[in-house]
């Protein structure tokens, strides 16, 4: 099949369309597949290869016109997916057991990232940590008659489900929410509120745990990698009409896992390309940067095979909070075809 295409990129108020125009021939593009797709993201570090797609120009690779939108937030990005308004989305693997199980006709493509979180708290509660291990809550509370103070995402969210499994499985001291206190902390706001002293310690992603770790006073306590080896964190997400055009879904995966080796082969540019879409500090700091992209939780993949098993068990977490009734299936959750066809 020859493809004649043009494509031209258009700047709008947070969206981005990457239009096409031109010919496609008789052989390749079934009656009724897909001419354009709606594609999301929130702007974090765990979803590298987006910023890769976008800046290399990959999605114009695709074989549908991809219109790009930037969310603010992971909850409005998955009601915008609930609602029919997206058609692909980075974003987290419980956000998407979630969508899954509430019968949302879609599948992960794709995985982005896992292993992304560090536990960072007080220099005062690092130290105890490593001399006490599993004690040091509980001699915490003692001490100053109150749980430590942990800021983290809402309930059911990937960093709260890695927080929950630390305590109650890898630390074996009970259920989260009876060693410690928990407060909402979006993790754009984590840095202000633990050096505010609001909370003594947090579950934070790249590059805040970087710029955490450089301030006096604070320290790393674990790495998420150490207490569910390698868990997903962010996933690309494709509704059943992304699925059901296998060119598409080939294609899109296709440059999903170009942008991952471009990540791996030449960091120190994906970290520029992340840093001029996500802005603030990142992008006026190439060292943090730089930094933060060659973290032990800047870790991006793209085979969904990676993360099967791990995300089976976050299932089993986001069930217990009560988000869902029982865990997703993995032959529910996961769209495989697609990736295995380019290996092929």
């Amino acid at each position: 099949m020859v493809q004649l295409t043009r494509r031209r990129l258009l700047q709008g108020a947070g969206i981005t369309a990457v239009t096409t125009t031109g010919l496609t021939g008789c052989l390749g593009r079934r009656s009724g597949s897909l001419n354009s797709l709606t594609l999301a993201y929130v702007p974090i570090y765990p979803n590298m290869q987006h910023y890769v797609m976008e800046q290399e120009g990959y999605y114009e690779n695709v074989a549908a016109d991809v219109t790009i939108e930037r969310f603010s937030s992971g909850p409005s990005v998955v009601k915008a997916f609930a609602s029919g308004d997206v058609d692909v989305a980075l974003f987290g693997i419980t956000p998407a057991i979630v969508l899954v199980d509430k019968g949302t006709d879609a599948g992960v493509l794709a995985a982005n990232s896992r292993n992304g979180f560090k536990i960072m708290g007080t220099t005062e509660l690092a130290d105890r940590y490593e001399q006490e291990g599993a004690a040091t809550f509980e001699h915490f509370e003692e001490e100053y008659g109150r749980k430590v103070q942990f800021g983290a995402p809402p309930d059911g969210s990937v960093p709260d489900i890695v927080l929950r499994y630390w305590f109650q499985e890898d630390l074996a001291v009970g259920k989260m929410d009876s060693v410690i206190n928990k407060s909402k902390v979006p993790p754009a706001k984590a840095v202000q509120t633990i050096q505010s002293g609001d909370i003594d310690a947090t579950i934070i992603q790249e590059p805040f745990a970087t710029i955490i770790d450089r301030e006096d006073g604070f320290a790393e306590l674990a790495w998420s990698g150490n207490i569910l080896e390698n868990h997903p964190v962010t996933v690309l997400f494709a509704n059943q009409q992304v699925l059901d055009d296998s060119e598409v879904a080939q294609s899109l995966v296709e440059q999903h896992v170009a942008a991952t080796d471009f990540t791996e082969s030449s960091p120190d540019t994906a970290a520029a390309h992340a840093a001029s879409v996500i802005g603030s500090s990142i992008s006026e700091d190439e060292d943090l940067a730089t930094a933060a992209v060659d973290s032990k939780a800047s870790e991006f993949i793209s085979s969904p095979h990676t993360i099967t098993e791990q995300a089976a068990t976050m299932g089993e977490f986001v069930a217990n909070v009560g988000n869902i009734e029982d865990p997703v299936a993995t032959e529910n959750l996961f769209a495989f075809d697609p990736y295995d066809a380019i290996q092929e």
